[in-house]
């Protein structure tokens, strides 16, 4: 008789709890979540990864998360070569994902978000008042100019800025004008393009190849280049396909083509993830609308989610609604 008196009790609390369309209002709170998440991340992202995690944190204050930045290329050499243990991988360019990681270190990647690429100063850089759209790669050209970039073989920027002086040497008909670029100053080459930042605002160089949310997150100086320059526009595919770099790729004697493509950054889990569930959760929340993906396009980043991926049946189904199968 009791037990029969509990359910009837149950079933009245249940019922109460349920508005008049039958939808619960009251959730079950969710499970408390505890432990470490490792997190290696592009170095463009330290901004938005710092805010984000610190808002996930606060929903989920019993994780303990471990960053690393460094170039995109760095990360997965970290993963792949030094053996370094990794939950979640986010890339500045999700192709980095997808040749360096996967099949060996990840089975999938979703893309998240697009960036372009800029040529970013301050008022102190030399013949700031003169640069424009138009002249940005003849003053850079100056002798009394100093200019920076990434490590192409560390750094998606690095190959980027590479891609996007071949394109420059075709939109504005300047035989010659990548070599040229390319050539100048490789002395200010450092591993990731936020390395970079040091040398701009300490003066030692006055203009550097980087992403444009960079520049906003730091409040610097930039030229916005021709959307047939800046890898930015998915209608110029073919345009920034037809230029191409090569890079280091699995191991140091092996070379991958890399060719343009517009701009995507992109996100996994590893194989090996000592956290897995709880780098679902993160994922979770980065790619959420509301939350993490808030946060990006307030740092200058839009989103791209959902996109298609070649790995969609390979992603978690609590994550599938974030990407598109190509199928």
């Amino acid at each position: 008789m009791n037990v029969i008196i509990e359910l009837i009790i149950l079933t009245c609390l249940l019922v109460g709890n349920q508005t008049k369309s039958g939808k619960q209002i009251n959730e079950l709170p969710n499970i408390n979540i505890s432990g470490n998440l490792i997190i290696f991340h592009a170095g463009s992202l330290a901004v938005p990864i710092k805010e984000i995690t610190a808002a996930f944190k606060k929903e989920n204050p019993d994780v303990n998360i471990q960053m690393e930045a460094a170039g995109s290329i760095e990360c997965a050499r970290k993963i792949t070569e030094l053996k370094k243990t990794c939950d979640v991988m986010v890339s500045a360019d999700y192709s980095v994902i997808e040749k360096l990681l996967i099949p060996g270190y990840a089975d999938w990647d979703i893309k998240f978000a697009s960036n372009e690429m800029a040529i970013v100063y301050t008022e102190k850089s030399k013949k700031s008042k003169e640069i424009n759209k138009d002249n940005w790669y003849k003053i850079m050209l100056d002798k009394s100019v100093q200019i920076g970039r990434a490590d192409p073989n560390a750094d998606p920027c690095g190959y980027r800025s590479v891609l996007v002086s071949k394109l420059a040497e075709k939109y504005y008909k300047q035989n010659g004008l990548a070599d040229q670029l390319l050539k100048k100053d490789k002395n200010n080459i450092r591993p990731k393009e936020t390395d970079l930042l040091a040398l701009l605002e300490t003066g030692n160089v006055d203009y550097i190849f980087l992403y444009r949310s960079v520049a906003e997150q730091h409040k610097l100086k930039y030229i916005l280049l021709p959307d047939e320059v800046n890898l930015k526009n998915s209608e110029f595919s073919d345009l920034y396909n037809s230029v191409f770099v090569e890079i280091n790729g699995k191991t140091p004697n092996e070379k991958i083509t890399q060719k343009g493509e517009p701009m995507v950054y992109g996100v996994t889990i590893l194989k090996n993830a000592p956290n897995a569930k709880i780098a679902i959760e993160f994922l979770k929340f980065l790619l959420a609308e509301n939350k993490g993906m808030a946060i990006m396009q307030k740092m200058g980043q839009p989103s791209v989610i959902p996109s298609t991926t070649g790995s969609y049946d390979k992603i978690p189904d609590e994550l599938k609604s974030f990407a598109v199968n190509p199928k």
